[in-house]
């Protein structure tokens, strides 16, 4: 069964690099189900499917909050990808998404050895600080 999950998002992956968001963006209109996906795009290597996926955040985030705030714990896990790129873009969909149990991981990023992920991780306490009306 876990195969054919990861072939599932493998597939998702390859179609959003292909250029067919749109597509992907009637599956999760569709069936919600499928945010779950959302993770495994932002640890993705290719720069077309992260910026797919902070697409699909952006896009969903209004009338699905509560889903897709419950993803932040797996979203934090992009913070420790090999990657800095996508160490970057995990950082900046958390500040996307605003939910504060992200500031705790992102704290721990503002000590990474790459200035992207640290102004990324700084950036991204600072917005979700902002919405959530505490101190940075």
């Amino acid at each position: 069964m876990e195969d054919r999950k990861e072939q599932f998002a493998r597939t998702v992956a390859d179609h959003m690099e292909a250029g067919f968001l749109e597509n992907i963006m009637d599956l999760l209109k569709h069936d919600k189900t499928h945010f779950g996906l959302i993770p495994r795009l932002i640890n993705d290597e290719r720069q077309r499917v992260r910026i797919g996926a902070l697409v699909l955040v952006e896009t969903f985030l209004e009338k699905n909050r509560a889903q897709i705030a419950g993803l932040v714990p797996t979203i934090c896990g992009a913070l420790k990808n090999e990657n800095p790129v996508v160490r970057a873009d995990a950082a900046y969909m958390l500040s996307i998404i605003g939910d504060e149990r992200a500031v705790a991981f992102l704290e721990g990023s503002l000590l990474d050895p790459h200035p992207v992920v640290r102004e990324a991780a700084r950036e991204a306490i600072d917005e979700i600080s902002q919405k959530n009306g505490f101190p940075p």
